[in-house]
């Protein structure tokens, strides 16, 4: 039987560790925004070839990104015993991952790009957005790199410096790509590749900067082995590649809404991306903290406490849902003034408050599958999320969303009424989930 008295005890340490997760999430999610800001003043075209090359190397780098998540469970489970020497083991077999998962990658969005041209990407932004991804590619090693030391350093309760790191790393994208994309500060003018090679200068530095905080902590850490252990990487693997497929499951299914909203009247489209970027943006709280309900619940299960582990995510869920039930109360109550935000297109702005209206009922939803899946994660529980998700979203909600925009008419509403059915089904179950597994231990 689970305390309201624990769960308030609980709180204070959840929150100082999970709000510069969340503020370190915002800055991530702020640095492709930069890219896309500053090019926007060359042209239309330039504009339009930013977006989509970051969707699309996103798509792909997400695979070694979610790989890379089962260091949340193998750090925190391992500092939760007391077992320090062992996190710096799967940090370094998690880097020696990183060495082949990086041109493979790569291989993948140089081949990818063939298919602009078939998906109909008009030639001029198409020969922008290969320009910006050429550029990009070469910041997968240490996107890796930086994905992997924060995993460790997040998973053992440092979480300041990861944050910080991501603030200044803005900072530096923000003045690189202004002197790349128009040549300032004796640079060459390098236009839409410029913003590319800004943001991999960018990715350098946040894993230089981790990896000197790792090695002014922990000297130990900072040793290289001679050889990996190849039993610790197919473990990663195993643990983290269901996490990647969720990833790419849900990343993906935006997309495509995208696309097919795109078939629309151009009011669409645009009230979509306001609605989109809003829910982007409040969806950042709940998924920090879901990072921090991985942290906490793996290493109270490290250290056997299954009593906390219990109490950590279902307090996480709280704060979670908490935060998403206001949300949506903004949404339903100011969604005109959200929206001007993004434009002033009286179409448009009648458009995106009913979609904002639709996003506000999936909010709490939203914010129950992050959670839970980052409370599932620390222990360990991978599969199930992902083939929750591709249900929820492949099976459910992309279908009826399909028929009800343009078989029901109801336009690109019926997209998002869709994702709201699934995320409704995504968010109930893996909640539910949660509960059973947490009963059990």
């Amino acid at each position: 039987m689970l305390h309201a008295a624990e769960l308030r005890r609980e709180f204070p340490s959840l929150a100082r560790l999970a709000w510069p997760i969340v503020l370190g999430e915002f800055g991530w999610a702020t640095m492709a925004l930069v890219d896309t800001i500053v090019v926007g003043r060359l042209s239309t075209e330039a504009l339009g070839g930013v977006s989509i090359g970051n969707t699309f190397y996103f798509t792909i780098a997400l695979i070694g990104f979610g790989i890379l998540l089962a260091l949340d469970t193998k750090v925190s489970q391992a500092f939760g015993a007391g077992n320090e020497p062992d996190c710096r083991r799967w940090l370094r077999d998690a880097l020696y991952l990183c060495l082949p998962m990086a041109p493979i990658l790569m291989g993948i969005v140089w081949l990818g790009g063939a298919v602009l041209e078939p998906m109909g990407v008009q030639p001029a932004v198409r020969s922008q957005t290969i320009a910006y991804l050429n550029a990009l590619n070469w910041s997968t090693l240490p996107f890796l790199f930086y994905a992997a030391a924060r995993r460790y350093l997040q998973s053992m309760g440092v979480v300041k410096p990861v944050m910080l790191c991501m603030i200044s790393a803005n900072v530096v994208n923000l003045v690189a790509c202004w002197a790349l994309v128009f040549g300032k500060l004796g640079l060459p003018e390098l236009g839409v590749a410029g913003a590319g090679w800004a943001t991999s200068f960018s990715r350098w530095y946040m894993a230089l900067v981790l990896f000197a905080v790792i090695a002014l902590r922990d000297r130990a850490a900072a040793q290289i082995e001679r050889m990996p252990n190849l039993a610790r990487m197919k473990e990663l693997i195993r643990l983290g590649f269901p996490a990647a497929a969720q990833l790419v499951i849900e990343v993906g299914v935006f997309s495509l809404v995208s696309m097919f909203v795109g078939r629309l009247e151009p009011k669409y489209l645009a009230a979509h991306h306001v609605a989109l970027s809003v829910a982007s943006y409040t969806f950042m709280v709940p998924l920090g903290i879901g990072s921090a309900a991985a942290v906490r619940v793996g290493q109270a299960l490290g250290r056997k406490d299954r009593a906390g582990a219990r109490t950590s995510g279902f307090a996480a869920l709280v704060l979670g849902t908490g935060f998403m039930s206001c949300s949506a109360l903004c949404m339903l109550l100011f969604p005109g003034v959200i929206s001007r935000i993004f434009t002033s297109d009286p179409a448009v702005l009648d458009v995106a408050r009913g979609m904002l209206a639709i996003a506000a009922a999936f909010q709490v939803f939203d914010g129950l599958q992050a959670v839970a899946t980052g409370a599932l994660r620390g222990a360990g529980e991978t599969r199930i999320p992902a083939i929750a998700h591709f249900c929820g979203y492949w099976l459910i909600g992309l279908p009826v969303g399909y028929w009800l925009c343009f078989h029901a008419g109801w336009n690109a509403a019926g997209m998002w009424v869709g994702m709201c059915a699934a995320l409704m089904v995504i968010g109930s179950v893996l909640a539910r989930y949660w509960v059973s597994v947490a009963s059990t231990s």
